[in-house]
């Protein structure tokens, strides 16, 4: 090129092809990219937050321009800052186009007026319940409120109400919730009381009844039964019914790492349960998972799903690690009737080559 503003001319006729972005320039040349309609306070946060927070004009190619101007591209733009500055105001966050800046710029008036926000979110939460007639003492125990943290991403109940106070969240949602988790902690302490007291009432009943889930569980009837993700009982285990809270009743394998690692406490809600037909299989499928540990070589996965193949059950997920050392641990999870048919396919994958061991999980 002859000279610069040749230069420039031919690369901002160029730019102006991308229609989605702007490309301009710091004093120093640095090139920055924005979105299209960006303004120089865009610009300023994506320099760094203490620029934008403390900017309070700019120069758009040696000229002073307003806040809402619009950046073409190959524009140098200079960011003038104060000691003095106040801060970004709220009308900045019409003007932004970036998400960097809008999101910065809502983090200075969370950090800045905390306590304000605070004292702002306690009111609107007071207001909120004496429109809807609700006493919320009963609701703010630290139980409920933490769920409220969880669920928002809170560190702390003081950041739910700073959160509520800029707005973040609305006070109904924060209520709505600490209600809803006080009712279900409520309904389930009837629950568990009520399963607790039938129990009491009768030394030793008899495992009668029938269930949808095809198991007894000792002198109850209608009581909800769930099975136990963390040992996967079949037809054929050994099982035990832990009473929960609020959930009826959970059934594991006698053997499972958490019914043998219970406190004395839980162990007072231990009940016996036994399936409907000891050992037989009804043709209901139940999920389950075996780990396998064999020495790694090439077509090793390929003979254990082979085998779940040839016997016709569905795997419903696979995971696979190699050691340093050259061994192979193969987790696999899948469906089958009960204890027999797990006993089968266990049988026959020990006879593949390489196989050392079989575990099956239990919690």
């Amino acid at each position: 090129m002859s000279d610069n503003k040749e230069f420039l001319s031919l690369l901002k006729t160029d730019l102006d092809l991308f229609a989605e972005h702007v490309y301009c320039f710091t004093p120093m040349g640095d090139v920055k990219n924005l979105p299209n309609g960006s303004t120089p306070v865009d610009f300023a946060y994506s320099i760094h937050s203490a620029v934008g927070n403390k900017m309070v004009g700019a120069r758009v190619n040696g000229r002073q321009v307003p806040f809402d101007y619009q950046i073409q591209n190959g524009d140098r733009i200079e960011i003038i800052t104060s000691n003095n500055s106040k801060g970004p105001s709220r009308d900045w966050l019409s003007l932004v186009r970036s998400t960097q800046a809008r999101s910065k710029i809502n983090q200075w008036f969370k950090n800045e007026y905390k306590e304000e926000n605070i004292q702002k979110g306690k009111e609107l939460l007071e207001n909120y319940c004496k429109t809807k007639n609700i006493l919320l003492a009963p609701y703010l125990k630290p139980e409920y409120m933490r769920k409220v943290q969880t669920r928002y991403s809170c560190k702390d109940w003081e950041s739910v109400l700073a959160s509520v106070g800029h707005g973040g969240l609305k006070e109904g949602q924060v209520v709505n919730r600490l209600v809803e988790e006080y009712k279900r902690d409520h309904q389930k302490n009837i629950i568990t009381e009520e399963i607790l007291k039938d129990r009491k009432g009768t030394a030793k009943p008899e495992m009668t009844g029938s269930s949808k889930s095809g198991i007894v569980v000792q002198g109850m009837n209608d009581v909800a039964v769930r099975f136990s993700k963390c040992c996967s009982p079949v037809p054929g285990d050994e099982i035990v019914g832990f009473i929960t809270r609020g959930r009826g009743v959970s059934i594991h394998r006698t053997d499972c790492v958490n019914v043998l690692g219970m406190s004395e406490s839980d162990r007072e809600r231990l009940i016996e349960a036994e399936w409907q037909i000891e050992g037989k299989e009804n043709g209901e499928l139940y999920p389950t998972e075996i780990v396998i540990y064999a020495n790694n070589r090439t077509g090793i996965l390929n003979d254990v799903t082979k085998t779940f193949l040839e016997m016709k059950i569905d795997i419903t997920s696979v995971s696979t690690r190699t050691s340093k050392q050259g061994r192979a641990t193969l987790c696999i999870c899948f469906n089958i009737t009960g204890v027999e048919q797990l006993n089968r396919i266990i049988s026959k994958i020990r006879n593949i080559e390489s196989v050392i061991d079989i575990e099956r999980t239990a919690g």
